[in-house]
């Protein structure tokens, strides 16, 4: 008779910690003191964005749900994550931009840029491109996560469907809209939300949690793009990507414009 018994769980092996520190493998002679901080820097990161994605898929899940207050929550739980990875970044600028040139030429091909994980919270949060996921192989983890998210709603259209359902007159346009097409503006929209602002604190809070959002993930790529600037200046990024001034170009750019538009109209 097979022994289903399972062995007493230990810190080390649940956490996989023997697997964890073998992970971060410096590719300069020597190795560079600095480039272990960057390896381990950018593979929390990683898993920084693994934990988005499974709580914005969360954030959906209640909202299709009709549970405002844990939807809320969530929110907030991301809201503190965005601003951990914030901090992360104060990390990373303790190395100078001659710390960083010693081991530089070792990355390749390697970029931030080709973060199939930061991509996909980008298609969740509306940021979406048909050129993105071509830069994976075919049949790739990161591909296949890529086209499913790309074809998938967005938060935005969880949010107008969950207000739908809450009674407030979301046009079939608005509910039907290309959820590959970017989140455009909406004069109807912004007068039922401005509605939702007046005479209904409880989704007035969930709007002011999608707005904190918003300006996290702002937050965000401002700080990665001085970030940037501070360490290889007006450098080429590497593996290619424009650096510094491709990130200048996604500051700025709201994710939900209609929440930001109403801020005159009351």
């Amino acid at each position: 008779m097979a022994d289903n018994t399972q062995a007493a769980a230990t810190y080390a092996g649940y956490l996989k910690i023997d697997e964890l520190l073998s992970l971060q493998q410096p590719r300069s002679a020597g190795p560079e003191h600095d480039e272990t901080l960057f390896i381990i820097i950018h593979q929390v990161y990683e898993l920084w964005f693994k934990e988005l994605l499974h709580e914005l898929d969360r954030v959906m899940q209640l909202l299709e749900a009709d549970q405002s207050h844990g939807s809320q929550h969530t929110l907030k739980r991301i809201l503190t994550i965005l601003k951990v990875m914030v901090s992360q970044l104060d990390i990373l600028e303790t190395m100078t931009p001659l710390e960083f040139l010693s081991f530089r030429e070792r990355l390749d091909a390697a970029s931030g840029f080709q973060s199939d994980q930061f991509r996909q919270v980008e298609f969740v949060l509306g940021v979406k491109s048909d050129q993105t996921s071509g830069r994976f192989p075919e049949g790739s983890r990161a591909r296949v996560a890529l086209e499913r998210r790309y074809r998938a709603p967005t938060l935005w259209d969880a949010f107008l469907h969950y207000l739908s359902r809450e009674g407030y007159g979301v046009s079939p346009a608005d509910l039907g809209r290309d959820v590959i097409a970017p989140v455009e503006p909406s004069a109807a929209i912004q007068q039922l939300l401005v509605e939702v602002y007046r005479r209904d604190p409880k989704n007035a809070e969930l709007c002011e949690r999608l707005v904190d959002l918003d300006e996290g993930i702002q937050e965000w790529r401002y700080r990665h793009v001085k970030m940037v600037e501070r360490t290889i200046g007006t450098r080429r990024g590497t593996g290619g990507s424009a650096g510094a001034a491709y990130l200048r170009e996604t500051v700025g750019r709201p994710l939900f414009p209609d929440l930001w538009a109403i801020r005159s109209q009351f």
